[in-house]
């Protein structure tokens, strides 16, 4: 490996506390945390969220800024919402963090798990507002997770590791 580059991936549902693992590491380390919402807050304040051009700003500003990161040696804490069934996802999310391995860097995840209770409650968590504007609006918030966990899937299961996202963390 070259360099002290390295990315560390949280991945996992919406609410379930990627952004807080990613500061603590942070807190902790030499990290610096690229969670997903800096790209997503100041999309949804001009297109809107989930639009065309949030989705392809959205998707551009993050490949980016982890090419640049990769380029500059820099420890990075990514977080995401994967939906490990889809392969248009797993693609873009590999096109994500390609820069760190074309440049032989070091690539690590970590997966995070909780119950949609649990997260609907830290959904409503003042950090997680403080850090996320667009989580303010608690109704929009609660029926996002809510339709988020009812159409996709989020989270790997040792008992069916079969879907695309499986293929590429056998892998790492």
């Amino acid at each position: 490996m070259t360099g002290n580059g390295e990315l560390l991936l949280v991945i996992g549902p919406p609410a379930v506390g990627k952004m807080t693992v990613g500061r603590a590491v942070c807190e902790r380390s030499d990290f610096r945390l690229f969670h997903n919402h800096h790209t997503i807050e100041p999309l949804i304040e001009v297109f809107g969220f989930g639009t065309p051009p949030f989705e392809v700003l959205n998707h551009e500003f993050r490949r980016r800024v982890i090419e640049e990161a990769a380029r500059h040696d820099v420890r990075l804490v990514f977080t995401f919402c994967w939906d490990i069934d889809s392969e248009a996802d797993t693609g873009g999310f590999r096109g994500l963090f390609e820069p760190y391995v074309a440049a032989g860097r070091r690539v690590s995840f970590v997966e995070l798990c909780a119950d949609l209770p649990i997260r609907l409650d830290r959904n409503r968590g003042d950090d997680r507002i403080a850090h996320k504007r667009s989580k303010a609006d608690l109704a929009w918030s609660d029926a996002h997770v809510r339709e988020l966990a009812a159409r996709h899937r989020f989270s790997t299961d040792p008992a069916d590791p079969s879907t695309p996202a499986d293929e590429v963390l056998r892998e790492f």
